[in-house]
């Protein structure tokens, strides 16, 4: 590989990382192609990929960028998972992925720049996902409105009653 293909893959690596807010440093030793393309398609899924890059290259193209906290963690063979989307659903594909497999393993990650060890991204997939989030959100601002009506409803019915039985009342009287 050449000055300029260097170049360019890292100026690719850069412009991926910085549309990531999620990116995970992991352990792939070991592992067969085969296993690694199913974890770039459960990635994919999530709204993330995963990339097999060098590891000076990766150092280089994460430095000074919003993922800079993982630059002194390059050694040996690792792989990077971005995530764009949702990282939780990046974490929880990641953490299946890991039971799956014995040889593959969570080295840290960086979330909107911030350090996190590897039992900080196993807690982070245990959070809900975004969809779940917001119907529990959608639920909680729709149960509002519900019981403002049913408590006007309520107060109007006591009402009602109240004019009912004086209208027996009166109409007991009259008789």
């Amino acid at each position: 590989m050449n000055r300029s293909e260097k170049s360019a893959l890292i100026e690719a690596i850069k412009a991926n990382a910085e549309k990531a807010s999620f990116a995970v440093l992991t352990d792939f030793k070991g592992m067969t192609v085969e296993e690694l393309t199913n974890l770039r398609v459960s990635l994919r899924n999530a709204g993330g990929e995963y990339h097999v890059v060098k590891n000076t290259l990766a150092r280089i193209a994460l430095t000074g960028g919003t993922h800079n906290a993982l630059t002194d963690k390059f050694h040996e063979n690792c792989g990077v998972a971005l995530g764009f989307d949702d990282p939780v659903a990046v974490a929880k594909a990641l953490n299946d992925f890991v039971r799956q497999s014995k040889l593959f393993k969570l080295r840290c990650a960086s979330l909107e720049g911030k350090a996190m060890t590897a039992a900080q991204i196993e807690a982070l997939a245990k959070l809900p996902g975004r969809e779940q989030l917001l119907g529990q959100l959608l639920g909680t601002m729709n149960a509002v409105p519900t019981s403002f009506v049913s408590l006007f409803a309520n107060i109007l019915r006591g009402l009602l009653y109240a004019l009912k039985g004086i209208e027996e009342q009166k109409s007991k009287a009259a008789a």
